[in-house]
C-alpha cells in the first residue's frame, strides 16, 4: 500500500551554527587527493579487480599524480593482504599507501603486518557512530563505542612506534559521521586525539565520511564547519571529507566541505562506489580546474584514464558523464553550434577562455573540435559513430569513424535527408563487413610453437579453395605472411561487445598501401572466437583492397597464394 512521504520519511535535523562562514568563503587551492579506487572502488565491482588490473590501475593513479593512494583492506581477504603486500617494492617514495582496518586488535596487527617495507603509510581505522548502528547493528551506547576507539587507538600508536622506519600517518573515521549526532562525533574524535597527541609537525587525520547521502550538501557542510571550530587542536589534524552520492550531490558537498574548512578528500575515478558511488575525484578536481586552481592531477590525456578505468573495473564512462564523457562537448542544437563557432573563432591562445557552452577547453584534457559542431543532416564522424553505438552497440575506433562518415555523407548527399541509426547500422555491414567475394578467409587452425604462431588458413578465390599457412608473433602477424600483398597493417583493434563467458567480440583492421595514393581499406568482424573475428576483419580489408583494383593488378596480388595445392578444410569455420 502507498504510504504517503511524510508518514514514511523524515528530514535530517539542522545543525544549529550561529555565523556560519563557509557560504561567504571561495575555494582558492585544492585538497589533498587521496584514491579509493583500489579498495572502496574495488570492493564495489561485481567482479573485483585481479592483481594484475589492480596494478595497472595503481601504475595510473600514481601517473596521474595521486600521492595518497588507499590500496585495500589487508585482514579482509587474502587478495588484498598479498596485494598490499606487493606494493613494498612498488610504491614510489613519493607516494603513501593507505589502509583501512576495523578497531578489533586481530585486524589491526594484520593490517600492520601487510605494510611492513612500503616507506610513506596511512594506517586508517574506523568505527561507526550513528544512533541507528549503535542501536541496532552493536547495541552499544556512546561510552562503549569512545572506549573501543581508544583501545585501538592504543594500539595502533604501540605498533607503529616498533616499525621508525615506516613514516606513519594515524587517521579516524567515524564512520556514518553525517548521521551521527555532532557532540556524539566531535567526543570520540577527541579522544582518539589525545591518546595519539598530535600536533602541528605530526598531524593526524580525522575522516569524517558522508557513508549515506541523507540531506542537502550544505548540511554537510555545516557538520564540518562546526566540527572544525569546536574541535580543541584544529590546527593539529587534517580534516578529511569522503563523500557519497546517494541523493546525487556528492560533488557538489564536497565543494561546500571544502568551504567549511576540509582540507582533504578521498574518492573515486568518476565516482565509482557503492549504491550510487563515491565523490567523483575527476568531476570535482576539473571543476576546480576550471576555476584557474592547480589541483596537482593530470588529466591531459582523459582518454587514457578513461580507458584504464573502464578495462580495470568492467564499468562504462556514460556519454552525458562530466568532462569524461563522449558527448560532453558536442552540440546537436543549430544556436548551441553557432555560438560555439563564434566563440572559438574569437578566442585567441593566452587570452582567458570564453567560448560559450564550454566550461574548458576540450584539449585540456586531450580531446579536439571534431565532434563539438554536428549538423543532423549531414551529420560529422562524432554524430555518425554515436548512432552507430547506439543502434548496434558498436564504439568505433577514432581512426574508423572518417571512413564510415564519408559512406553516411555520401548517402545524405544522394537523398537529400537525414540518414536514421537503421540505416547507418546497415550502411556499415555493407560497407565494412560485406565483401565482393573475391577472397573469403573460410577456416583456420592455430599452433604455437614458443613465443611463435602458425597459422592454416583456407581460403577461396573467385571460388578456388586454397590451404596456406604462415609463421608470426601473433595470429594476424602469421596470417600477413601467409598471404603476402603491397600492403601494410595501419590499425588494429579488438573488443568485447558484451560481457559473460558467451561474449561476442569484435575487431576492427584497415590496411594500406604506401605506394599507393588511394584510401586505407578497413574491415571489420564480429563473432564468439576474438580470432575469428579478427580473421573476418581482415579478410574483408584485404576483399575491398583487391575489389578496388583492374583484373590484372589483383590477379597479381593473389598469384602467390595460388601455389599451393586445394587442401582440406579446417577445424575453425568463420562462416558460422
Amino acid at each position: 500500500m502507498f504510504v504517503p512521504p511524510r508518514n514514511k520519511y523524515h528530514p535530517a535535523p539542522p545543525i544549529p551554527m550561529e555565523g556560519r562562514q563557509w557560504p561567504n568563503r571561495v575555494v582558492t587551492q585544492a585538497p589533498r587527493w587521496c584514491s579509493i579506487d583500489l579498495r572502496d572502488g574495488n570492493q564495489a565491482l561485481a567482479i573485483p579487480m585481479n592483481p594484475e588490473l589492480k596494478a595497472r590501475m595503481f601504475k595510473q593513479l600514481v601517473a596521474m599524480g595521486f600521492s595518497e593512494i588507499e590500496a585495500g583492506f589487508p585482514a579482509a581477504s587474502k587478495d588484498d593482504y598479498e596485494f598490499v603486500r606487493s606494493l613494498a617494492g612498488l610504491t614510489p617514495e613519493s607516494v603513501a599507501i593507505q589502509v583501512l582496518t576495523t578497531a578489533r586488535e586481530e585486524h589491526i596487527r594484520r593490517t600492520v603486518a601487510a605494510v611492513t617495507g612500503i616507506p610513506r603509510v596511512i594506517l586508517h581505522f574506523y568505527i561507526s557512530t550513528s544512533p541507528i548502528q549503535r542501536r541496532l547493528v552493536f547495541g552499544v551506547d556512546q561510552p562503549t563505542l569512545i572506549e573501543r576507539a581508544v583501545a585501538a587507538a592504543r594500539l595502533i600508536l604501540s605498533l607503529t612506534r616498533e616499525q621508525p622506519e615506516t613514516q606513519w600517518t594515524l587517521q579516524f573515521s567515524p564512520e556514518s559521521f553525517s548521521a551521527t549526532e555532532s557532540e556524539f562525533a566531535l567526543a570520540i574524535c577527541e579522544a582518539v586525539a589525545e591518546t595519539w597527541q598530535p600536533s602541528r609537525e605530526n598531524k593526524v587525520i580525522f575522516n569524517l565520511p558522508q557513508t549515506v547521502e541523507l540531506a542537502a550538501p550544505n548540511r554537510y557542510a555545516d557538520q564540518i564547519e562546526w566540527f572544525s571550530s569546536h574541535f580543541s587542536q584544529r590546527d593539529a589534524i587534517i580534516v578529511s571529507i569522503h563523500p557519497h552520492n546517494d541523493r546525487g550531490c556528492g560533488v557538489a558537498a564536497a565543494e561546500l566541505a571544502l568551504l567549511a574548512g576540509a582540507d582533504r578528500v578521498e574518492g573515486a575515478l568518476f565516482g565509482n562506489g557503492e549504491r550510487t558511488g563515491n565523490l567523483d575525484l575527476v568531476t570535482l578536481a576539473l571543476n576546480l580546474q576550471s576555476q584557474g586552481i592547480e589541483t596537482g592531477l593530470d588529466f591531459s590525456d582523459i582518454a587514457r584514464v578513461v580507458d584504464c578505468y573502464q578495462q580495470c573495473t568492467g564499468m562504462e564512462i556514460p556519454p552525458r558523464h562530466p568532462y569524461a564523457g563522449s558527448l560532453v562537448f558536442t552540440a546537436f542544437s543549430g544556436s548551441h553550434q553557432d555560438a560555439i563557432r563564434k566563440g572559438l573563432a574569437h578566442w585567441k591562445p593566452g587570452t582567458p577562455w570564453e567560448v560559450p557552452y564550454l566550461p574548458i577547453d576540450p584539449r585540456d584534457i586531450g580531446r579536439d573540435f571534431s565532434g563539438i559542431i554536428r549538423v543532423n543532416s549531414q551529420s560529422g564522424k562524432g554524430g555518425t559513430s554515436y548512432l552507430l553505438q547506439r543502434q548496434l552497440g558498436i564504439r568505433l575506433p577514432k581512426w574508423l569513424e572518417p571512413a564510415l562518415a564519408r559512406e553516411v555523407q555520401r548517402l545524405s548527399d544522394q537523398r537529400g535527408t537525414e540518414v536514421s541509426g537503421t540505416e547507418i547500422a546497415t550502411l556499415f555491414a555493407q560497407t565494412f563487413m560485406r565483401t565482393a567475394g573475391r577472397i573469403a578467409i573460410h577456416g583456420y587452425r592455430m599452433t604455437q610453437e614458443g613465443d611463435r604462431c602458425q597459422m592454416t588458413v583456407e581460403i577461396k578465390i573467385d571460388g578456388l579453395t586454397k590451404v596456406l599457412s604462415g609463421y608470426g608473433n601473433g595470429p594476424i602477424n602469421a596470417v600477413f605472411q601467409a598471404l603476402p600483398g603491397p600492403w601494410r597493417l595501419l590499425h588494429y583493434e579488438e573488443r568485447a561487445m558484451e560481457t559473460g563467458s558467451d561474449a561476442r567480440a569484435i575487431a576492427f583492421i584497415s590496411l594500406t598501401n604506401p605506394d599507393s595514393d588511394l584510401h586505407d581499406w578497413a574491415g571489420v568482424g564480429i563473432h564468439e572466437d576474438i580470432v575469428t573475428a579478427s580473421l573476418q576483419a581482415l579478410g574483408a580489408a584485404i576483399d575491398h583492397y583487391l575489389t578496388s583494383l583492374p583484373d590484372a593488378d589483383w590477379r597479381t596480388v593473389t598469384q602467390s597464394w595460388l601455389v599451393d595445392q586445394p587442401g582440406p578444410s579446417l577445424g575453425h569455420d568463420l562462416r558460422r
